[in-house]
Order: structure tokens, then C-alpha cells, then sequence
């Protein structure tokens, strides 16, 4: 497995990207796989920045990736606020485009673009999300 913490900061995407992206590189999936995690990846440290933690600067997203069930698993962990994914409601894509909500579309976009999803509160020692996608 490999691990690194990174500040929770906008400009810690890049990083976390290149972290992951080099570990994927030579894994066998397509390049339509490789976007979609690393999309997800994406999706899911901007929430934390944003949701989790209200801001940048207010705490780190640590990182792991390892093999799991012919692909990879990516387990995310923050000390933010917890959250529960199961009160989100699904997004209305039977509205015009200009009434869609802009928000509330990334825990869809991450369930949908990695094929299993789980989240975790960590009671006092933050909360864990972890994604897997296989080839």
C-alpha cells in the first residue's frame, strides 16, 4: 500500500493526482478508467476541502492506494466534519438544465464513476471514504 498526507488545499489536487496517476500508470486499466478514477479522486478531496473541512487550510487528506479485487481500492481519510452520504438525495436530471442544482452532483458522479463506493465516521478519529474500481 502506498500512502502520503496532504495538505487540504485546492493547489493539493495536482499532487494527489500526480500521486495517483503514477501508481495507476501500469496497472492495466484503459484510458477511460484512468479518468474516471482519477475524476472521482478529484471530486472527492474538493468535497472534503470544501464540506469536510469549510475551507482550505483547516486540516489534511491522507491518501492510500492498494490493490483490491483485480484493480485498485483508494482510501481517502480526513478530520473533518462527518457527514453522512445516505442523506444526500439523489440529483432531479428530470428538470431543464438551467434548474438542475448545481450542487449535490459529486457523490453521484463518484458512485458512478467507481464501482463500489464506502464511507466511514471514525468516531473521534475522522472519517474514511474508500473507492474501488476494477479493470
Amino acid at each position: 500500500m502506498a500512502t502520503r498526507t496532504f495538505l487540504g488545499h485546492y493547489k493539493s489536487l495536482a499532487e494527489i493526482d500526480d500521486f495517483i496517476s503514477q501508481i495507476i500508470a501500469d496497472q492495466g486499466f484503459s484510458s477511460g478508467q484512468v479518468y474516471d478514477i482519477r475524476l472521482a479522486l478529484d471530486e472527492a478531496c474538493t468535497n472534503i476541502i470544501e464540506h469536510g473541512y469549510g475551507g482550505e487550510g483547516k486540516g489534511d487528506i491522507q491518501c492510500s492506494v492498494e490493490s483490491a479485487e483485480e484493480g485498485i481500492k483508494i482510501i481517502l481519510k480526513d478530520w473533518g466534519k462527518k457527514f453522512n452520504p445516505d442523506q444526500i438525495p439523489k440529483p432531479d436530471f428530470n428538470v431543464d438544465l438551467e434548474d438542475l442544482q448545481p450542487r449535490g452532483l459529486g457523490l453521484y458522479l463518484m458512485k458512478n464513476l467507481m464501482d463500489k463506493i464506502g464511507y466511514c465516521i471514525d468516531d473521534g478519529d475522522g472519517n474514511t471514504l474508500v473507492m474501488t474500481k476494477r479493470k
